[in-house]
């Protein structure tokens, strides 16, 4: 019985090739978009997930005030680990982390061999307890409990010393720090929050021996004792911070977030290490978007089903005139249906292997293609096959099987108007979920494109910025700077601790001493000439002195148009004035006053920001712009210039406009990935158009006969079948947009700096939904309009 059904399924498939290869086409789509979205999905919920100790491991948040604009920041003061372990019974294990260089490149080197390296973090002991790294060659992880030893991953190992025993062995790096390599650990997991290349003791650093309760730089993880309540170890956390930091010094309150939620629910906060942070909410449109286009290619199998159904209706009437059985029917469709599916379904697992590198160069994830043959996915996609056969199958099986036989045999029988409502409601379904998706698309890209255009208040273009972290000696410095001042090619060079789009120090600006809260205020270490090269608009005084004098305490400074807006001053007012600025004292005087720019990503509003000559930071980087002639020429003369200066450390640099290209990467991401979707789903939903379009011509293909042979035109009978679908697609339209009107304000809520929602955007979609629906049908309804009249007319 089953193999006769099968042998019936893959005749009809046979005879109606082309709805059977839209069948199959719509659904192996739907299915292959489906299974990539998933394995996706699946690989982002899975971060952390190998860790044994995973259900007690928490990291410490802080919460700032209003001071610093009520940030969430993923890291902590370095007093805060020792204090918490010590103070609170419930916290087993606790472990600082701290990015070398506050998030510079380290320059490494190794016997003659210089090497960059941005993931080298300096950790406690316990890091490797609370996370179960495994040393896999060398001592124990306890031996970094010694000053200036490291350990180094697996990979690492291999780069730095080949194939030699790393273990007592020496590197170099930023040619100050020497370092024993006491141990070499199992490199982590893609699907790990943490992942470090690198891990030196952090009793080497400044913070180990004066922990500070101010420095919130710190990355720090603790392990509670099992089934320890986290609510009861958060109010002792508080109790630990009034223990150790007056109230009116608090700017900051503590929380724990679990392990698991570290990937997944950190995309809004400050300062996280990790260089892979997911977004809870694109997890969700994800998992909607491809519930919704596995659902469409389902609709639109039935709809393309009922395009045939007057065929059908009379093989089924008269084989239950034969005696067939309503159950041998089901049965009958199922096993077309089943057939169908699974056909799409080893097509859509083809595609999908096809996509995911595609997807994997999108998104900047690791998917592998042997994911789907994990006995997991396996199995979901045999629950897929299923559940797509059981909704795919039911009109079908069940509308068409239940028929009488005296009902389907009569050819002017109704086919039931609530199937039919129901059909083209689900169009409307479609064509609203694919507005909305032209709607979202086209704004993520206008924000884009207004982001890329924006006038920052600076100019990034051609400006290039050289680290000089592993370059000892102001005058080795110094020299460097003259050598590159001497190149033709460079018009303007300063030395700078950082630069637009990267973070520097961070300190307070009091209005006076009685202002308790203050303003946050980024603060960069300068040379005078920094105003000049990045083109910032002077609204009064001068820049920095071009030298400051050994000796000389007095700290000047050029700060924005937003500090002194704090501070109660016009620009010409607060030339000459001192200014209260946390770890300056009352040594600062305002030299300059530099309109506002934008120093970070347009999801923040400008904050107040300082240039200065306080040498309490280093100048990191050489800041440099160049002539745009020949940028290939002048990049090999700067690294000829810094090689010949310098030959223990490696020459590294960053365009700043690149820099800044970086900080919407993932809108661009989201962009492209919305762009193929929304095609995809428009592609699908116009499959079941063109679905619901050719069983209305079948169901009036005697009445286009009849109107053809009173002297109707082709142009006539097409406006006559376009128009009610025409109708669908409007209906669509009203509802799509007040509810992309409601998601994209929503989302651009996430800038400070946006565009604003015009009528043009939903225009520009309703328009182009409307002429893909007339595209789609005016194809079937010419073609139903050319048939011959008499093939329609005469009697079966």
């Amino acid at each position: 019985m089953f193999n006769n059904n099968l042998k019936i399924a893959w005749r009809s498939l046979r005879t109606n090739r082309l709805f059977s290869g839209i069948n199959i086409l719509g659904l192996s789509l739907g299915l292959a978009i489906t299974i990539v979205l998933f394995l996706f999905i699946s690989y982002e919920r899975s971060f952390d997930t190998e860790y044994e100790q995973k259900k007690d491991i928490f990291r410490v948040l802080v919460h700032t005030d209003e001071s610093y604009d009520k940030q969430v920041l993923c890291t902590a003061p370095a007093a805060v680990a020792p204090a918490l372990k010590t103070d609170i019974p419930t916290v087993k294990k606790a472990a600082r982390i701290l990015r070398h260089g506050f998030g510079e490149t380290a320059f490494v080197k190794v016997g003659n061999t210089n090497f960059l390296e941005k993931e080298l973090y300096w950790c406690d002991p316990e890091l490797f307890e609370i996370f179960n790294i495994q040393i896999v060659e060398g001592k124990s992880y306890k031996a970094l409990e010694r000053p200036n030893t490291v350990a180094l991953s697996q990979s690492t190992a291999k780069k730095y010393f080949g194939g030699e025993n790393p273990i007592g062995k020496t590197i170099l790096v930023d040619n100050e720090d020497h370092l024993e390599v006491i141990g070499v650990f199992k490199d982590f997991a893609s699907n790990s929050s943490i992942s470090y290349n690198a891990i030196g003791s952090f009793s080497s650093t400044f913070a180990y021996k004066e922990p500070s309760w101010g420095n919130s730089s710190f990355e720090t993880y603790v392990q509670l004792e099992p089934n320890a309540s986290v609510a009861t170890t958060e109010m002792q956390m508080q109790t630990v911070l009034d223990k150790n930091v007056d109230k009116a010094g608090q700017w900051f309150s503590f929380s724990l977030q679990p392990l698991e939620k570290v990937h997944l629910f950190s995309a809004g906060y400050v300062n996280s290490y990790s260089n892979n942070i997911g977004d809870i909410a694109e997890i969700r449109n994800l998992t909607f978007l491809a519930l919704l286009i596995l659902l469409i290619a389902c609709v639109n199998y039935m709809n393309l089903m009922t395009a045939k159904s007057q065929k059908r209706t009379k093989d089924v009437g008269i084989n239950k005139t034969l005696g067939a059985s309503s159950k041998s029917l089901v049965v009958r469709f199922y096993a077309e249906t089943g057939l169908v599916t699974f056909i799409s379904l080893l097509i859509g697992i083809g595609i999908s292997a096809l996509l995911i590198p595609a997807f994997n160069a999108i998104s900047g994830q690791e998917l592998q293609i042997s994911l789907l043959l994990r006995v997991e996915m396996l199995l979901g996609l045999a629950l897929f096959w299923l559940i797509t056969s059981l909704v795919a199958g039911s009109y079908p099986a069940f509308y068409l099987s239940r028929s009488s036989p005296k009902a389907v045999l009569n050819t002017g029988t109704n086919s039931g108007k609530g199937v039919i409502t129901l059909r083209k409601g689900l169009v409307v379904l479609q064509f609203a979920a694919s507005v909305v998706l032209i709607v979202a698309v086209t704004v993520i890209y206008q924000q884009l494109q207004f982001m890329q255009q924006q006038k920052l208040g600076y100019e990034p273009e051609n400006t290039i910025a050289v680290t000089t972290g592993g370059i000892r000696g102001a005058a080795i410095k110094q020299t460097l700077v003259e050598e590159f001042k001497s190149l033709s090619s460079v018009s303007d060079v300063a030395m700078a601790q950082g630069f637009p789009g990267i973070s520097v120090s961070g300190r307070t600006l009091f209005k006076n001493e009685n202002d308790e809260s203050g303003l946050q205020l980024s603060t960069n270490h300068s040379d005078a000439e920094v105003i000049e090269l990045l083109k910032l608009k002077l609204l009064a005084g001068k820049t920095l002195p071009l030298v400051k004098q050994e000796g000389d305490t007095l700290i000047e400074v050029v700060l924005n148009k937003k500090a002194i807006d704090y501070l109660g001053y016009t620009p010409e007012e607060a030339i000459g004035k001192n200014v209260l600025i946390g770890g300056f004292g009352n040594k600062a005087r305002i030299t300059g006053i530099v309109d506002d720019f934008n120093y970070e990503s347009l999801h923040r509003p400008i904050g107040a920001y300082a240039f200065h000559n306080y040498r309490s930071e280093a100048k990191s980087f050489v800041l440099m712009r160049v002539k745009s002639a020949d940028l290939t020429e002048t990049l090999n003369q700067l690294k000829s210039t810094f090689e010949s200066i310098i030959s223990d450390a490696a020459f590294e640099y960053v365009f700043l406009d690149k820099n800044m290209e970086r900080l919407y990467a993932q809108e661009r991401k989201t962009a492209f990935m919305g762009l193929i979707f929304c095609v995809l789903a428009i592609f699908v939903a116009c499959l079941g158009l063109f679905g619901l379009a050719a069983y209305t011509a079948e169901q009036r293909k005697k009445e286009i006969g009849v109107r053809k042979v009173l002297g109707a035109s082709v142009l006539g009978i097409a406006q006559m079948l376009s128009k009610d679908f025409l109708k669908l697609v409007l209906v669509a339209v009203t509802i799509a947009f007040p509810m992309a009107y409601w998601l994209m304000t929503k989302w651009l809520q996430d800038f400070a700096y946006r565009v604003d929602l015009g009528w043009t955007v939903f225009a520009l979609a309703g328009i182009l939904a409307l002429f893909i629906a007339l595209f789609t049908v005016s194809f079937q309804a010419i073609s139903a309009a050319l048939a011959n009249p008499v093939k329609s007319l005469r009697t079966e």
